[in-house]
């Protein structure tokens, strides 16, 4: 019988110690899911993935082309990636992963999707800072550039990713998109200043509310994505 809870990983990383661990739910009974902690606090989780996916859903409805080039700044578990790797109009996508830890468990076969992506010969995974890649000259153009990485706008996993949520750093990132192209940012808050640093470098902006029922928790949850094109 398998355990009914088991670490898979624990490593310390320059951002504190990284655990993915695997749980199955003590109220419901045979449902496994597996969980990331950074730093000792709760980063995500596979049961609860609506606002991930839909980062990337949205912005492929809002995008008319085919052929596309996603940029996804964060693997996180793969949600984000993988939903936009359903799509037939995407022919390529290219994560950017700060940790190689996390790469390294989608390449060991140890998170939900890992199956998918690895057999997924679209997905090219490197291990980087996007936030400093979108701050230097673009070598690349993207027509979608999916961004889930921090907590919000405020709140940042790294001492130096506050300066991509200003207008100075929405240029420099506005220069890594094809005509036509979308900026999507996820967060668990909503950000007033944020959208008003979108406004400034960008002619069409827009914010979604994602609200689902966490029957964990018995309460609604409400995550934030904002979408930006000129």
């Amino acid at each position: 019988m398998a355990p009914s809870f088991e670490i898979l990983a624990y490593e310390d990383t320059p951002l504190g110690p990284l655990c993915l661990r695997r749980r199955e739910l003590l109220g419901r009974p045979g449902t496994v899911v597996t969980e990331v902690t950074l730093n000792h606090e709760f980063l995500m989780s596979s049961y609860i993935t609506d606002s991930e996916r839909a980062l990337s859903r949205i912005a492929l409805s809002l995008h008319p082309g085919r052929e596309l080039d996603v940029l996804v700044g964060g693997l996180g578990l793969g949600y984000t990636a993988r939903e936009a790797l359903v799509s037939d109009r995407v022919r390529r996508v290219e994560v950017i992963e700060f940790l190689p830890q996390v790469i390294g468990w989608l390449q060991q076969g140890l998170v939900p999707l890992a199956t998918q992506l690895n057999a997924d010969t679209r997905l090219l995974l490197t291990r980087g800072d996007v936030y400093a890649q979108l701050a230097a000259p673009a070598a690349r153009k993207h027509d979608l550039i999916l961004i889930d990485v921090d907590h919000s706008p405020d709140e940042n996993l790294g001492t130096t990713n506050g300066a991509f949520y200003t207008s100075t750093g929405l240029l420099l990132a506005r220069q890594h998109l094809r005509p036509d192209g979308i900026l999507a940012i996820w967060s668990y808050a909503e950000h007033s200043d944020f959208v008003a640093a979108l406004r400034s470098v960008f002619s069409q902006v827009q914010a979604e509310p994602i609200t689902v029922w966490n029957d964990l928790v018995d309460e609604e949850q409400t995550d934030w994505l904002f979408f930006a094109r000129d």
